[in-house]
This record gives structure tokens, sequence and C-alpha cells, in this order.
């Protein structure tokens, strides 16, 4: 079983534990439910410039803990200040050591930004849960859904007005998952198998995703100038974690990032 197996596995059995504590009935009564959801969609269909989902991360399976000595209210605010374009935050408690309090405490600090929820969704109690949080944006990954689940899941996001961010690793698996209910085609540079990154898995698919869908990329960003060359080839924006989150701060470590891309504009206006 590999790792990717393991956590979909444990995500069931936490999933089963947490409709018998709270009903999806329960989750409709939390305030954060009724909030009106802030588009990521147009703010990166949009934009003239790379924009980066700035995530906080706690840990991670192949990296074990990269930052326990932060607080996401701190780290998000940090972030949203030094131009994110949206927030992702981890809830996932066992494999990445995320949890709905780290989720609340950066939407408490960040009212208005787009925030994803990030973490394996297998059952659509997950969205009424990303709902009464207060999430913007829900994340399917092609890699633990049939097809079929991500068509009736990203419907029912869609009914709950919630954006759709698919996330696929090879042309296979965007070929049979991508559905007219999807906003966002993340493609992420990380084999989930075997936890390797290689941007080239964003320019090979690049050209294969349709205009009518925004493309970001994911995981094994660290440089402007390798942002830069994904713009090219369409991505809008650049969902990044462990480069910030090993940081002793990781807001400054995106103002550092942004400062960069700016001045290689600068020196390249036509890249841009």
């Amino acid at each position: 079983m590999n790792i990717l197996e393991k956590i979909v596995a444990r995500k069931r059995v936490e999933v089963a534990l947490a409709k018998q504590i709270k009903s999806i009935a329960d989750l409709e009564k939390e305030e954060l439910f009724s909030r009106t959801s802030t588009s990521l969609t147009d703010v990166l269909r949009s934009t003239s410039s790379p924009r980066i989902i700035s995530e906080f991360k706690r840990k991670s399976p192949s990296k074990g803990v990269i930052n326990g000595d932060v607080t996401p209210e701190v780290v998000t605010a940090d972030y949203v200040a030094a131009g994110a374009a949206a927030l992702s935050v981890l809830t996932d408690i066992d494999f990445f050591g995320g949890s709905f309090d780290d989720f609340l405490r950066a939407r408490n600090a960040n009212p208005q930004i787009p925030m994803l929820r990030k973490d394996f969704i297998v059952d659509e109690y997950q969205l009424f849960e990303a709902k009464s949080i207060g999430a913007d944006i829900i994340l399917l990954i092609a890699a633990c859904l049939e097809p079929s689940e991500v068509k009736t899941l990203s419907e029912k996001a869609r009914d709950l007005g919630l954006e759709v961010l698919l996330e696929v690793h090879n042309a296979e698996e965007l070929a049979q998952s991508l559905c007219d209910t999807v906003d966002i085609v993340g493609v992420n540079n990380r084999n989930l198998k075997t936890f390797e990154t290689s941007i080239q898995t964003s320019i090979e698919l690049s050209a294969q995703i349709p205009d009518s869908f925004v493309k970001i990329s994911e995981s094994g960003l660290s440089d402007a100038e390798t942002i830069i060359e994904l713009f090219s080839y369409g991505y809008k924006g650049f969902l990044i974690g462990e480069t910030f989150m090993k940081t002793t701060n990781p807001g400054a470590a995106l103002v550092a990032l942004q400062n960069n891309l700016s001045q290689l504009a600068n020196r390249n206006p036509h890249v841009i």
C-alpha cells in the first residue's frame, strides 16, 4: 500500500467517525456555513502576472515536521500582507498535522481572501465540513477518486457555492476526470506515490488543459525563474507551501519571492 492509499484509507475511517459526532444538519447550523464564498477563479483569470497561493502546512509524509513553531493566524496574515492571491490550509490531521482549528484561526484572521481547504476529499460529507469552516475552494485529487466521483462531488460543491480545484498528475487523470463543474485545474508536480517532483509535469500538461479552465501549478516551486517560465505556459496561480514553511518567517519568504518576481519582470518585461 503506497502513501496515498494509506491516507485515503485513513480518511474514510476519519469521515465515518466524524459523521457519528456531527450530522450534516449540524454542519449547516455553523455560523460560517452561510458565508458567501470569495472567488479564486475570478482573481486568477483577471491577473496579468503570476499569483501565489500560499500554504500553511506543519508537516508532510515525505518531510516529517516542516515547521512546528508557527501559528496559522500570524503566518496567513503575513501571507496576505505580502500579496498572496489565496490561502491554502491543511486540515488533514494524521499525515499533515493540520486541523479545523488551524483553518478557522486563519479564516478569522483573513475574512475576505479566498481559502482552500487542503485535504483528501472522498465523501460528500467533507464538502459540508468545508462550507462550515468558511472554505471557498475544495480540492478533488484525481489520483484518489473515480471520474464519476469527481463529477458527483464537484456538482455538489457547486451547489454549496464552493469552487472546485481538480488536482491531476498526468495526462490520463486529466482526460478522465476533467468535467464542466471543475473551476480550476491544478497540476501537481509531485508524484503522490513516490513524492518526487518535476516541473516538467506542468509543462507537458499545459497544452492539454482547455482555456476555459484556470490553470495552477503545485509543488516543487521555489524560485522566480521557474514561476515565470510556467506563467508563459498559461499557469496563473502557483501553490507554494514547503518553500515558505521551512523558513522561520514564511511571510517574509513570500515577500522575498514577490520581490524576485518583480525584479525579473522589470528586467524582462516581455515575459509577463
